[in-house]
């Protein structure tokens, strides 16, 4: 099947870590950006012979690592991989709390983070890969809440339906040219991780969903990272990826 390359957002801790692992097998080069390395992933990538290189770069501040992704992809040949990914997964969340009560800079940062990173390495990725000859696709890692909105979570739910209507637009430009790359934002159930530990922990008189998410993992219907990864990569792989620009593991599967 020939060589395959995976760009892959926040990939140093939880689902994002979790892809990753899932995705080192010989014959594949993963690069992770994120704030942190992980050196079992590295350990791990060694051990399966695959190639994992991890950009320490915070999203918070995306034009810079727009720039190097598009400029790092631009100095491969066009038939130099069958196959080249772009999942963004990188996320964050502010302390859940009514928009009025929200600190400004956690905010911007939020929003740079969980939409403009988006926007700017999918631009970057498109650009430098438009002449390759190999399959192209764009996995985003949505939220059903970019699809249902939730009080004390503002940003987090504008980002998201942000990404999902990104994702429309893109499938439909990628359509209109030859050998277009194929998108999806995919929102990837409720799983057990950092994100909700925070939300479980939030002041239940500023965020007034936060019992619905003690009872989730009280009732044990959070997945595990691992399971939602394996989820996740298996809608990636499917024939008819990107058929539909807008999807959800739990209807996919």
């Amino acid at each position: 099947m020939g060589e395959r390359l995976i760009v892959l957002t926040g990939h140093s801790r939880g689902l994002g870590a979790a892809i990753a692992a899932q995705l080192l097998q010989p014959g594949q080069t993963v690069v992770g950006i994120s704030r942190r390395r992980n050196d079992a992933l590295a350990a791990l990538a060694t051990q399966r012979g695959a190639t994992l290189e991890q950009w320490a770069v915070d999203l918070a501040d995306t034009l810079p690592a727009a720039q190097r992704l598009r400029d790092w992809l631009a100095g491969f040949a066009a038939d130099r991989f069958a196959r080249v990914d772009l999942i963004n997964n990188a996320g964050a969340i502010t302390p859940p709390a009514p928009l009025r009560d929200s600190d400004l800079a956690a905010l911007a940062a939020t929003l740079r983070i969980d939409l403009e990173a988006t926007v700017l390495l999918s631009a970057a990725f498109l650009d430098a890969t438009r002449g390759w000859r190999g399959d192209r696709r764009i996995l985003n890692i949505s939220s059903g809440l970019g699809r249902r909105a939730m009080a004390s979570s503002a940003v987090y739910c504008a980002a998201k339906a942000g990404m999902d209507h990104l994702t429309r637009s893109l499938a439909l430009e990628e359509a209109l040219v030859n050998k277009g790359a194929r998108v999806m934002s995919l929102a990837p159930g409720v799983i057990d991780t950092d994100m909700q530990v925070q939300l479980r922990g939030a002041d239940a008189a500023a965020f007034p969903d936060r019992e619905r998410f003690v009872a989730l993992q009280r009732e044990g219907l959070l997945t595990s990272a691992e399971a939602a990864a394996a989820r996740v990569l298996a809608c990636l792989e499917r024939a008819d990826f990107g058929r539909e620009p807008i999807g959800d593991v739990r209807e996919l599967a």
